[in-house]
């Protein structure tokens, strides 16, 4: 078990180190690895010899490709798998907050496992930053004041798209997504802000396979039965693996304008290789391309210590880490309430610029990147990519208030 404790690191020019961590963080210094900055307790404080612990709960086991890449960027935790189980994860968040002493827990990979966690935080207190899932719910419906969440929102995803869909000539729409809450917000959100800003537009067809579980085949036909001049894709995984085959090898998207969320990620084309449909329209990380300082000092460091590239969660990973660490620092304590309070609108730097915690929703105002798939090398990439700040696709602080519960 990593046992986090302040340490003074080695920070280069880039702010971040690249020498290896240690397990016994009190007695060697360390590096940022990544960015798992806990030891940005770095000033002489009070707190300079206090042990941290965070427990970090994720679907290590059951979506590896996703959640392997968040643990490199956030390596210094203690982990638990949750075996993408809510009941899992509550176990695990029970045994870390009253066997191990962690002050913050982190991770969750699946909505309903961090919509769980997020239940269990408010239950004792404890503070949770919800890492790489999307549900609005989070922080939105059942939101409460010890949950907070890094990654880009269902809402925020969909509006980018839905901004670029709105000036395509396509009036009629299909969508296909998995029958769980990630699929069935996905297109309820899509559908929101696509009508609002084409009135005009008309749903014809849905499609609901089941996670895990889709026959493409059926699922092309009906979409296609529909006669809609463009789809709106949420598959993902293997889901999406074989839905982009079986359409490739029967050409069936020809001539309709596809637009898909998430599937620009690193972690999505991974699987996909030379089978990456091109033309799709997307959102995701478009991490070879990004060229701004900050990202290079932190690609550079990544891919050093793991001889491989970043991916999103990776990003999301670091992002979660570095936050978790400055509201310590803020908060100058351990104490789960102190550290709640310092997550206030609390801005930090990260690789895709900075990004802050706000106090109205608990939601990171963290960057969304739309663009186009195409191949290169035989592998998928995003091109014509644009970047969009998350503060222009999320509701203004006074609006989003009103949209999480009524506070007892």
């Amino acid at each position: 078990m990593l046992e986090l404790k302040s340490a003074k690191p080695d920070v280069g020019k880039s702010g971040m180190g690249i020498s290896p961590p240690s397990r016994s963080l009190g007695r060697s210094r360390w590096a940022f690895a990544l960015g798992t900055v806990l030891a940005v307790l770095c000033e002489p404080t009070a707190m300079a010899q206090t042990q941290i612990k965070v427990g970090d709960i994720n679907s290590y086991s059951n979506q590896a490709p996703f959640t392997e890449p968040y643990r490199r960027g956030a390596e210094l935790a203690i982990f638990r798998d949750d075996a993408a189980k809510a009941g899992d994860a509550i176990r695990q968040a029970e045994e870390l907050t009253a066997s191990e002493g962690v002050s913050v827990l982190a991770g969750g990979f699946l909505s309903s496992v961090c919509l769980a966690l997020a239940d269990f935080a408010q239950q004792r207190k404890v503070p949770f930053v919800c890492g790489i899932a999307s549900s609005d719910a989070i922080v939105w419906g059942k939101g409460n004041r010890y949950t907070f969440q890094t990654a880009a929102t269902t809402y925020m995803n969909t509006l980018a798209l839905a901004e670029i869909a709105a000036k395509l000539p396509a009036k009629t729409w299909a969508t296909v997504a998995p029958n769980y809450e990630y699929g069935t917000s996905n297109v309820a959100r899509f559908k929101q802000h696509l009508l609002r800003l084409r009135p005009d537009v008309k749903f014809v067809a849905e499609q609901w396979p089941a996670l895990g579980k889709i026959d493409p085949g059926p699922t092309i036909d009906a979409l296609l039965a529909a006669q809609p001049d463009a789809i709106f894709n949420a598959e993902f995984g293997t889901d999406l693996v074989r839905l982009v085959r079986e359409a490739n090898t029967r050409g069936a998207f020809k001539g309709k304008t596809v637009v898909s969320t998430l599937t620009g990620q690193p972690e999505y084309l991974d699987t996909l290789q030379d089978e990456t449909p091109e033309g799709w329209i997307v959102t995701g990380y478009p991490w070879q391309s990004i060229h701004t300082p900050e990202h290079m000092a932190f690609r550079a460091a990544y891919e050093k210590k793991f001889k491989d590239y970043p991916r999103m969660a990776s990003i999301n990973g670091y992002m979660t880490y570095k936050a978790i660490a400055a509201a310590i620092k803020k908060a100058g304590s351990t104490d789960p309430e102190k550290i709640v309070d310092a997550f206030a609108d609390l801005t930090i730097p990260t690789p895709v610029g900075p990004i802050t915690y706000r106090a109205a929703d608990n939601k990171s105002t963290i960057p969304v990147f739309t663009g186009k798939l195409a191949k290169k090398d035989g592998k998928g990439v995003m091109v014509d990519w644009t970047v969009i700040d998350g503060v222009k696709l999320l509701p203004p602080p006074a609006e989003a208030a009103k949209l999480r519960p009524a506070k007892p």
